[in-house]
């Protein structure tokens, strides 16, 4: 009789209904934990991430199961009646679904970004569109590997590194896809300081690497209140479903440069985008279950989205060696790289990158970019990340 009641026992446990591909993500999971903690490769992102992925592989817990809904009859009336409540994930997910976080999120976003060196330097905006060349390519990769035009979009857009994006854009065009996608959108945005390096020391030359650029000119408070104000009309006018994204991120950058809503600013800078980043993390994890993650067409999104973030990062470099030949020799070729929208993963390996052999030099390198923010944002992340997401958007309208 014992006997039995512990064979039931152990039969009612995880350990008896675990599989060989939940091992695989658990594992996977422990090595994502291990580089955000032990290597801090952004643990903002990657501790969310990588603990939800654990939470939805340990069976039988069911954060990400769905309600179970019965049609019942009641005074002759057909109604849904809920037999058994989802999981807590599940619900918390629903944010992601109906593309409730990204927005606040770019409302966080836009109240911590200066666009300053971007009104005094029109011309970097070529910085950020050349950084978006992968998304095309995979795009056409994405196509020819069977994928289809909606679903080959949401794939390539993985390339700006900007997950809220491609969750947004995702929901809109594929939304079959958005587990996978966006596994693979926050991991590589967190992977920035592995995957970027290597790509920018290949294409730059030491010499190109410790240029050190020019101040740009003051900008005034008047433009920078007016600029958020004015891309909003102009951009949601342009594409109409850009609205949601390009208006949350410029109301939080007028929040921040108006001056009068100081409290407004603060909250969307810290508690809101603190909290929307926990919930958006462990949810897109949750994600990442077993039994949809370790197949075929998931590892083909990967896949793609690593060539679709590696190729950004080399056309935008590239496109800064054009800039650093036209200029003479004033543009540093590193600030391409920042063009992808990791934000501000992306800057901070670029300043790494430039200061390898020359650390005496970054308080000079990073006096240049005093004006991007009261943060740790160096010139190059304002200069080529705030703009980016309006040309991914055209690129999702476009291919839609």
């Amino acid at each position: 009789m014992l006997l039995e009641i512990l064979k039931e026992f152990l039969q009612s446990t995880g350990f008896a209904a675990i599989t060989y591909k939940e091992v695989i993500m658990l594992c996977i999971s422990f090595i994502l934990l291990y580089l955000a903690i032990k290597k801090e490769y952004e643990p903002l992102l990657l501790v969310p991430i990588a603990f939800g992925m654990l939470l939805a592989n340990l069976p039988l817990g069911g954060l990400m199961d769905p309600p179970i809904v019965e049609v019942v009859e009641k005074s002759g009336v057909l109604v849904p009646e809920t037999k058994q409540v989802g999981g807590l994930l599940y619900y918390l997910y629903q944010g992601v679904k109906l593309g409730i976080y990204p927005p606040l999120i770019f409302l966080g976003v836009g109240a911590m970004t200066d666009f300053g060196p971007l009104i005094a330097n029109p011309r970097s905006i070529l910085l950020g569109a050349a950084a978006q060349f992968g998304i095309f390519f995979t795009f056409i990769g994405a196509i020819l590997l069977g994928f289809t035009g909606p679903e080959a979009a949401s794939i390539g857009i993985i390339g700006g590194a900007d997950g809220p994006t491609a969750l947004y854009l995702t929901s809109r065009l594929a939304p079959h896809l958005l587990g996978p996608i966006a596994v693979a959108a926050y991991s590589y945005m967190a992977l920035v300081p592995i995957i970027q390096p290597p790509i920018m020391r290949a294409l730059t030359t030491k010499e190109q690497r410790q240029v050190v650029m020019e101040q740009l000119r003051p900008v005034s408070k008047k433009e920078k209140i007016i600029f958020p104000i004015m891309v909003t009309v102009l951009v949601s006018l342009l594409l109409p479903s850009a609205a949601p994204l390009i208006g949350m991120l410029m109301l939080g950058n007028l929040f921040r440069e108006s001056g009068v809503v100081d409290r407004l600013s603060s909250t969307a800078q810290n508690e809101l985008v603190n909290i929307i980043t926990i919930f958006l993390g462990t949810t897109v994890g949750a994600t990442a279950n077993a039994q949809t993650f370790l197949s075929p067409s998931t590892l083909k999104i990967i896949l793609l989205g690593l060539i679709a973030f590696s190729l950004g990062t080399a056309t935008g470099v590239l496109f800064g060696k054009l800039m650093y030949r036209t200029s003479k020799g004033k543009v540093n070729p590193l600030i391409g790289a920042a063009g992808v929208s990791a934000v501000p993963m992306a800057a901070r390996v670029v300043q790494k990158s430039r200061t390898r052999r020359k650390s005496k030099e970054l308080l000079a390198y990073a006096c240049n970019g005093t004006k991007c923010s009261r943060g740790n944002r160096f010139r190059c992340s304002s200069r080529t990340s705030s703009y980016v997401l309006r040309i991914k958007i055209l690129a999702g309208e476009f291919l839609r």
